[in-house]
């Protein structure tokens, strides 16, 4: 086979909404296997992977191309060949280094094979030599002068016959030369396009990064919000818990209190006793002390 793997990874695939462009939809229900493929016939490198029989990446890396990590286990990459933004989910940061670190290696070949394939067509497309310099002119004969016996004996051409035409020997190049110059203008104007989707692209991911940015900060407004009222709530709770715990020993201090009012009470009950006791002895002395008089 002209194509075989040479790196493989694991990962969630992810598209960007043709829609929207700005919401990812997964391709894959569960990790598949991401792989970069390369084809030594036509120097390519590609990424591929397979959810089933299905190809949900097809992707032709180009030197334009730049792998982007956006947090520590996603990354993503646009395609203008496809259209689209594809990103990959890893389980760990490592994973998505190390394949972000085969795409800026790849992608380095590619641009040297881009580079070599572009010198071969210079070379190419350069007339030889001896195309340049012309015919090499034969020394001087009785022959080529007077002419062969052969040509001497061949018709005259008449002014009104027409000779066959025949190809020159810089036709062959300089057709060459014109079909390299207009592949490489349909070449500039499909780069033009893509750079052009690119910054539209870019543009519109600008925007929503700020859109981003000012949902995280009314987000952290809103949790600013809620921590201050949490801490309000624990203030409360604190302020509860103490007033409980007072009013426990305010109970207490009653009970005590109670119990010593009862207690005095019933001392008193038995003061009062002992005062109706006295009272009766002291009538029954002053009643002994008339009689003794």
């Amino acid at each position: 086979f002209r194509e075989q793997p040479i790196f493989s990874t694991r990962a969630h695939v992810f598209q960007i909404d043709p829609n929207t462009k700005k919401n990812w939809v997964p391709t894959s229900k569960h990790a598949v296997t991401v792989s970069y493929f390369y084809d030594s016939t036509r120097n390519v490198y590609r990424i591929i992977s397979l959810d089933g029989s299905k190809a949900i990446i097809n992707s032709t890396i180009t030197p334009n191309m730049t792998f982007t990590k956006t947090s520590q286990k996603f990354g993503q990459w646009a395609d203008s060949r496809a259209n689209t933004v594809y990103g990959l989910g890893f389980s760990s940061e490592h994973h998505l280094s190390k394949f972000a670190e085969k795409f800026q290696e790849f992608k380095e070949a590619a641009r040297i094979a881009k580079e070599k394939s572009h010198e071969k067509m210079e070379l190419t497309s350069t007339p030889s030599q001896e195309s340049a310099g012309g015919d090499i002119q034969s020394p001087l004969t009785p022959e080529s002068i007077n002419g062969t016996d052969d040509e001497r004996a061949m018709p005259e051409v008449t002014q009104n016959s027409e000779p066959r035409a025949e190809p020159t020997q810089n036709a062959l190049p300089f057709t060459h030369s014109s079909t390299i110059s207009k592949h490489w203008e349909a070449e500039l104007a499909a780069l033009k396009g893509n750079n052009a989707k690119l910054t539209a692209a870019l543009l519109e991911s600008t925007a929503n990064v700020k859109q981003w940015k000012q949902q995280l900060a009314a987000y952290q407004e809103e949790a600013e919000r809620l921590h201050k009222r949490v801490t309000e709530l624990e203030c409360v709770s604190s302020q509860a818990n103490a007033v409980h715990t007072h009013k426990t020993e305010l109970n207490q201090t009653i009970q005590e209190l109670e119990a010593t009012l009862k207690k005095k009470e019933e001392e008193i009950e038995g003061l009062k006793a002992e005062i109706e006791n006295a009272r009766e002895l002291q009538a029954q002395r002053d009643s002994l002390t008339q009689k003794l008089q």
